[in-house]
């Protein structure tokens, strides 16, 4: 088990490697001066070129790369044009609240999905099944935005159960925070809900057919045993793949609704970095981002080795 985490973490080093590359390379595509756009009003030749020497955008790009690679190594991740802070501070005051929502989502989806699924298995071509199949669909085709702002009308403005918008750190107060939230997470949530019920769906019917799911019952075990010690493990396993998986789409749908519901995490952030050519600030959320993703997967690689011992043992 240790050579097997060993070696994924291992992995992570050339990977990481890769995606500081691809960003520096897109930021350097993108059009536009990153000094004027730092300098703004107060530009001048000379303020830009000294701001130039003194970033090394003045040498060649293989430089330029080694010199950002090493900056964002110590931890100096330059200034964020936005906010005037350095944008590493600005990334860990905001990070815990995008963390917040996506596990929040990530759970909220995991809650409704398993259950529905295993339900609409055991009860196949059911009434039971047809309709948890038909929400499903219903859920896979509605974006964040069209969600969020259908929550927003229902809960918020008509039945005034949970607030719209604002947001309320967890040290303030845990129960406000959880009202706040809600809303944003299963704006997130139930799309990711919808997808993954369907999978855990067809993996249970494809796993309670095999032949060791029949010697179960028949050595008199009960259907709850067989269904949640010998069935849902096994047919988590192409599960947790796609969950893997939708955190990319998690860390994406995250922008759109920090900015719907007006929550200061790096996703809401990002976009005005983007908008206002705060070339810095959208490095920064580039790198947390992929770097997410990242870590997902190793984490998804992580739990195979619990569902499923003959990967440990390989």
């Amino acid at each position: 088990m240790s050579r097997f985490v060993l070696k994924r973490a291992a992995f992570l080093i050339p990977t990481f490697l890769g995606i500081t590359l691809v960003v520096f390379m897109a930021m350097q595509m993108i059009p536009g001066d990153p000094i004027l756009a730092l300098l703004q009003d107060n530009y001048t030749e000379e303020l830009a070129q000294q701001l130039r020497v003194k970033l090394g955008l003045d040498r060649p790009v293989p430089v330029q790369y080694v010199m950002w690679l090493k900056r964002l190594v110590t931890g100096d991740w330059g200034t964020s044009i936005l906010s005037k802070r350095p944008v590493l501070e600005e990334i860990l005051h905001r990070l815990p609240v995008t963390l917040e929502l996506l596990v929040l989502a990530l759970t909220a989806a995991l809650v409704i999905a398993v259950p529905v699924g295993v339900i609409s298995a055991i009860r196949p071509n059911t009434f039971l099944d047809y309709s948890a199949m038909t929400l499903t669909i219903l859920g896979i085709s509605l974006p964040e935005f069209f969600l969020g702002a259908l929550l927003l009308l229902v809960f918020s403005l008509n039945l005034q159960w949970l607030p719209a918008t604002s947001f309320v750190p967890i040290s303030e107060n845990l129960w406000q925070n959880l009202r706040h939230m809600l809303l944003p997470a299963l704006t997130l949530g139930l799309p990711r809900a919808a997808l993954i019920a369907r999978l855990v769906r067809n993996s249970m019917l494809e796993v309670t057919r095999q032949d060791y799911i029949d010697a179960a019952r028949a050595k008199g075990l009960s259907e709850f045993l067989v269904i949640n010690k010998h069935a849902l493990k096994n047919a988590l396993i192409p599960t947790v793949t796609v969950v893997g998986l939708q955190i990319g789409y998690l860390i994406g749908g995250a922008i759109i609704v920090e900015s719907l519901f007006a929550l200061p995490g790096i996703g809401s952030f990002g976009i005005d970095a983007i908008l206002q050519r705060d070339y810095p600030m959208v490095q920064a959320f580039a790198i947390v981002a992929s770097s997410g993703f990242l870590l997902s997967n190793v984490l998804v690689d992580l739990v195979y080795t619990v569902l499923d011992p003959r990967i440990r043992l390989e």
